[in-house]
Parts: structure tokens; C-alpha cells; sequence
């Protein structure tokens, strides 16, 4: 479904820039709320399980999203949808730091996860079509500006929260400055992925026997990317028994490695070649969780978790990649369906740790998302390009 695009050398220097400035926006908005969220917490009164209970609302409106948005990218285009589902999202955030109930809060949180995934499945689109034009592997790097756009959000948060500035007035600044990366960008994506005049695309598709394969791939790596968000400081503390001002090392380790690695993972995927790259990556996934589990000390479960954060770096970039090129369904239904099954890993695997270390222990329950990693080198051997 996807044609090759043939463009001057110039041109696609100005396209990646572009899309890889809508990547770095979409990980500064996700960021900057996160680093507000003690704030937030505090503000509205909420207690942890209340908290909890708020940020549900986060993946209750990407799921919502995710038919949504192949549906409108393959209908209208990638480019236009993601100029207004970026511009919604930062128009969004400031209203996260104005609310003053929770029903409010839980509101706009899930028109905030909504459009948030929206500009994800067209921003990824953008990056497919961006890859066709080079002809070679560049997606990782995409996810690269997402994460370091993460970084930087969390850094100003950080700042922001230090100089006692409000969490609405730092969202404001973020808005501001969205607005203009998305007015400046937006012009030099991608502008011809819309259908033809009168061409009609289908409401719903199923995914083919490839993209089923792609999406189980998505889906262990994201159980084991949840797990680390939620679980690598619980981990730290209760089973290494890190100090509290140590205990959140393993988190950094953690994503430091998946940051550094998305800008060499397109180099390594030309190396080796993409069915190798997912082997190497989910060996490296369960390697790091054997080692943080069967060698629980501090040195050696740092090691681990800066292995599984090199491992799960380049897992989604290469699958979302892959289902990009399909020859069945348009990149926006393509990626919106595997993005669907993969998103359901990432919401299943902090739930699971919890029951099964809850019936067991943490060591085991890490174990078993150990499984994971072997999977995704398994299912590796049956993924097509």
C-alpha cells in the first residue's frame, strides 16, 4: 500500500527535521504533564489509590482513539490530522493544571490520552512515509527525538516545579511553544498521503496474518516497557533494597539506554537486518531481567536493567516500521491496528506484576515478563519486512 517517494536530497533533510521536531513535541507534552502530577495530586487532594484511578483515564482515551485515528489518517491524511490532533493536545494540557475536581481532571485526561494517540498513529505515519523516501531504516531515530522531547519535558518540569511556578502556567508556556513547532513543521511533512478524490477507505479492517505476528511482537515488548515504568522503583526498593534516594536508578538505567539506543538502532537494523535486530533485542530484553532477578544486587541489577532498556529501544520503531509497508491495509490502519494489540501489552503487564507478585513474589513475577523477551525473539522468525 505504501509507494516509494522520490524527492531532492534537500527536501528530505527538511521532511525528517520536521517530523522528527513533531516527534520531540508529542514527548514534551506526555512529559510535562507527568512531571506535574505530585502537584496535581496534592492540588486536587487525591489520595494514591484516587491517583491511580485518574490516571486510567490516559489509556481509556487512547483505546478510544485507536479505530478513530486509522480511520481519519487513511480518510483525510497523516499531515492533517496531525496538525489538529497536535494542536488539540497542547490546547489540552493547560486545562489539566486548571481543573479543581477530580471528575474534571479524569475529563480532560482522557481528551488528553485521545488526541495524544491521534498524533501518534499520524506522526508515525509521517515517519513511515518519511522512510519510504529514504529508503532505508530511520524509524528509531524518530522514537529517539519522542523520548529525548520526554527528557526535556521532565527537565523544565523539574525547573518549573523548583521556582514554584503553577503546573497551568508551566502548561502554558509548553502550549505556546507547541503552537509554534507545530505552525513552523507543519509545512514541510508529508502532504500527499491523502486518498484520491472520491477514493473511498473502509471504516474497518482486519488486520492480516503479518500484522497479527507485528502486534503479538509490539505487544511483549510493551508488557515489558509498562513493567519497567511502573515497577523498576518498587523493584529497587523491595527486592534490591536501594535506599529511597537510590531506588530510582534503575528507572534511569532503564531509559537512559532505550533513549541512547534509538539513535544507533537504524544503523545496527542495516547491519543486521530486521528479523536479526528483533532477536538480538528480545534476547537482550530477557537476558537483563534474568540477570536483575537470579543476581538481585544493586551493581548487577543495574547492568540488567540497562540491558532491557537497550533491548526494548528498537522493538516498536522496527515493528511500527514494518507495518507501515503493508501491502493489505493504508500505513494509518496498519499501524493503528498493530498500535491496538501492542497498547494492550503495555496496559496488561503492570497489572500482571502486581497479581502475580502479590500470589508469589516480585522475583518471579519478574520472571515471568522475562518470558517476554524470549517471545519476542521467537516471533521474530515469523515477521516479514
Amino acid at each position: 500500500m505504501l509507494q516509494e517517494l522520490t524527492v531532492s536530497h534537500s527536501q528530505k533533510r527538511i521532511t525528517r527535521i520536521a517530523v522528527s521536531a513533531l516527534f520531540f513535541l508529542t514527548g514534551l507534552c506526555f512529559s510535562s504533564w507527568a512531571s506535574r502530577i505530585p502537584a496535581i495530586q496534592h492540588k486536587l487532594n487525591l489520595s494514591e489509590g484516587e491517583l491511580g484511578g485518574m490516571l486510567l483515564a490516559l489509556p481509556i482515551g487512547s483505546i478510544l482513539s485507536m479505530p478513530v485515528a486509522g480511520i481519519l489518517v487513511s480518510r483525510y491524511g497523516s499531515r492533517y490530522v496531525l496538525m489538529t490532533a497536535g494542536l488539540l493536545y497542547a490546547f489540552i494540557l493547560p486545562t489539566l493544571g486548571l481543573t479543581s475536581t477530580a471528575w474534571q481532571l479524569f475529563s480532560c485526561l482522557i481528551l488528553f490520552g485521545f488526541c495524544g494517540n491521534l498524533a501518534n498513529i499520524a506522526v508515525n505515519t509521517q515517519a513511515v512515509l518519511v522512510e519510504a523516501m529514504y529508503g532505508r531504516s530511520i524509524m528509531a531515530s524518530f522514537h529517539g527525538l519522542w523520548s529525548l522531547g520526554g527528557f526535556t519535558g521532565a527537565s523544565i518540569g523539574s525547573g518549573m516545579s523548583a521556582l514554584g511556578i503553577l503546573p497551568y502556567q508551566h502548561f502554558l508556556v509548553i502550549m505556546v511553544l507547541a503552537i509554534i513547532i507545530v505552525a513552523v513543521a507543519i509545512r514541510q511533512v508529508v502532504s500527499h498521503d491523502a486518498p484520491a478524490s472520491g477514493e473511498k477507505t473502509p471504516l474497518f479492517a482486519w488486520p492480516d496474518k503479518v500484522l497479527l505476528i507485528l502486534g503479538i511482537i509490539a505487544f511483549c515488548s510493551m508488557i515489558c516497557e509498562g513493567t519497567m515504568f511502573d515497577w523498576s522503583g518498587v523493584y529497587f526498593r523491595k527486592v534490591i533494597e536501594a535506599p529511597e534516594k537510590t531506588a530510582g536508578l534503575g528507572y534511569t538505567a532503564f531509559m537512559s539506554t532505550m533513549a541512547a539506543f534509538r539513535f544507533v538502532a537504524d544503523w545496527l537494523t542495516t547491519r543486521f537486518g530486521f528479523k536479526r535486530m528483533l532477536q538480538i533485542s528480545g534476547a537482550l530484553t530477557a537476558g537483563g531481567l534474568l540477570i536483575a532477578v537470579l543476581l538481585p544486587y544493586f551493581p548487577t541489577a543495574i547492568l540488567g536493567f540497562l540491558l532491557v532498556g537497550a533491548g526494548v529501544s528498537s522493538v516498536v520503531p522496527l515493528v511500527y516500521s514494518a507495518a507501515g509497508r503493508s501491502k493489505t491495509l493504508s500505513p494509518g490502519m496498519a499501524l493503528a491496528a498493530v498500535s491496538t494489540i501492542g497498547y494492550l501489552g503495555f496496559l496488561a503487564g503492570p497489572p500482571l506484576i502486581g497479581f502475580v507478585a502479590q500470589a508469589t513474589s516480585l522475583r518471579i513475577s519478574f520472571s515471568i515478563i522475562a518470558l517476554m523477551g524470549t517471545c519476542i525473539a521467537v516471533m521474530s522468525t515469523r515477521a516479514k519486512e
